[in-house]
């Protein structure tokens, strides 16, 4: 199958430029003006964007929480992202605390193999650390091609780990070319301010938030930064929220250390103010939505390089399965539907807004991800040799978010009556048609595990 895509205004984190692109197979085979190939298909692209493909890194695919799933799994999840524009994601593999990663990396290939529509995966949720775990670590960078592991600072007795296990935990991966990720909320704090609220009554949505103040976060973000820093490894801090947190990183940056910090579209386009309302249950995260300063702040982080991904954290739930917590904020499963808009919003909200430009979009929507997490340049860019990911995107198309439209498993949006500029039209993956006039033209099992390198810190 060979693809001619024209005259599009082709865009990445380096260039922006008219060009023509010509696939064959996988993989992009030339890049010029008036390319000579005749093609099995050609696409007029004139007046409208060319992006590479995006790669959210922070998805949970029919991932157990709370006692349910998150209500997306892999063949639905992956086909409403390729929708949107994201042509792969990265998943959390949990391991059971008790349990192998083995096994927990068996389950996971059991949820994705023969159903994902597009490419993906896994970052490997380190719960359990001892000698044995400190072997596997090694066997799934070396062998497994999972390169990152995450950890948890909150969620005692389920997900997290202490700070002894966490520094050898970073010095192993350290050792064998990785990263270690982390929740960074101070568990502690919050359990102890949940409980507090709980026992004066205090159940409504609102105690979500006041139960994860600002300085749990800022805490955790800095003694993350801290341990990483005795370590000597990189390291990568997921869904940062609030302005207290940056201030963290940028500080570590005074003894020249650096930490990648992914954000998520909610934090910069949503605030606390929802939790007020009575189905404030649909934006119950976790960390959970923070201040009209604190988006500010990410905007500016963003720009300034402290901020260098933009994910989702997508985890959604039915509000069936949101009514679970009626009662008893604590009880709310966490998390909401956001794989699909992630690159509309960002367009809309970033460039269209005048926040960032068109090459930090790419950076921040796929090729900074592509770096991290040992892709580039394979995915995340527009290059000869790459594999055939891209965006057509047209840039005056106006059109509003609804859980009408939307392809999410998901009966609400997080973002109802949100009025976007800028709409995904087509989208290939690996060199074949995934979406094309709203409709998606591929089948469950086309999408790849895709196995990454080690770590790359040059971005």
């Amino acid at each position: 199958m060979s693809i001619l895509i024209k005259n599009g205004r082709v865009v990445t984190a380096e260039s922006d430029y008219i060009a023509d692109i010509y696939v064959e197979g996988e993989s992009i085979v030339a890049i010029g003006k008036d390319l000579p190939y005749k093609a099995d298909k050609t696409i007029n692209a004139r007046n409208k964007l060319v992006f590479p493909g995006g790669i959210d890194p922070h998805v949970h695919l029919d991932m157990p929480f709370m006692g349910t799933s998150s209500s997306d799994d892999y063949e639905n999840g992956t086909r409403a992202a390729l929708f949107g524009g994201t042509t792969m994601v990265i998943d959390f593999i949990l391991q059971t605390q008790g349990d192998t990663l083995k096994n927990a990396l068996k389950t996971w290939q059991a949820k994705s193999e023969g159903k994902a529509i597009g490419d993906y995966s896994y970052h490997m949720a380190v719960t359990d650390f001892n000698k044995k775990t400190a072997k596997e670590v090694i066997h799934m960078i070396e062998k497994e091609g999972i390169t990152s592991f995450k950890t948890f600072m909150a969620y005692k007795g389920a997900l997290m780990i202490d700070d002894g296990q966490m520094v050898q935990l970073m010095k192993v991966v350290r050792d064998h070319g990785g990263l270690v990720t982390v929740h960074a909320t101070n568990g502690d704090m919050i359990d102890s301010l949940i409980a507090k609220h709980r026992a004066e009554g205090k159940l409504s949505p609102l105690y979500h938030y006041l139960s994860q103040p600002e300085v749990t976060e800022a805490e955790a973000s800095a003694r993350f930064a801290d341990m990483l820093d005795y370590a000597s490894c990189p390291g990568y801090i997921v869904h940062m929220t609030c302005e207290g947190a940056l201030n963290a990183v940028r500080n570590a940056t005074t003894r020249n250390q650096k930490v990648f910090v992914e954000t998520c579209t909610q934090y910069l386009t949503l605030d606390a103010s929802l939790y007020k309302r009575k189905d404030g249950a649909k934006w119950v995260m976790s960390p959970p939505l923070r201040e009209k300063k604190d988006q500010v702040a990410l905007w500016s982080g963003i720009n300034h390089g402290l901020v260098q991904v933009v994910g989702t954290d997508h985890c959604p739930f039915t509000w069936k399965q949101k009514q679970m917590g009626k009662k008893d904020f604590s009880k709310i499963p966490n998390g909401h539907p956001a794989i699909e808009h992630r690159m509309e919003l960002l367009f809309s909200e970033g460039v269209g807004k005048g926040r960032i430009s068109l090459n930090k979009f790419v950076e921040v929507s796929s090729t900074n991800a592509a770096k991290i997490f040992g892709m580039y340049p394979r995915k995340g860019t527009i290059a000869i040799g790459a594999d055939a990911d891209l965006v057509i995107f047209n840039p005056r198309t106006r059109h509003v978010l609804s859980h009408k439209t939307h392809h999410m498993n998901a009966d609400y949006s997080s973002y109802e009556g949100f009025k976007v500029k800028g709409k995904t039209e087509t989208v290939l993956l690996r060199g074949q048609v995934a979406i094309d006039k709203n409709k998606c033209h591929l089948e469950a099992g086309y999408g790849q595990f895709v196995k990454r390198g080690k770590t790359s810190l040059t971005i």
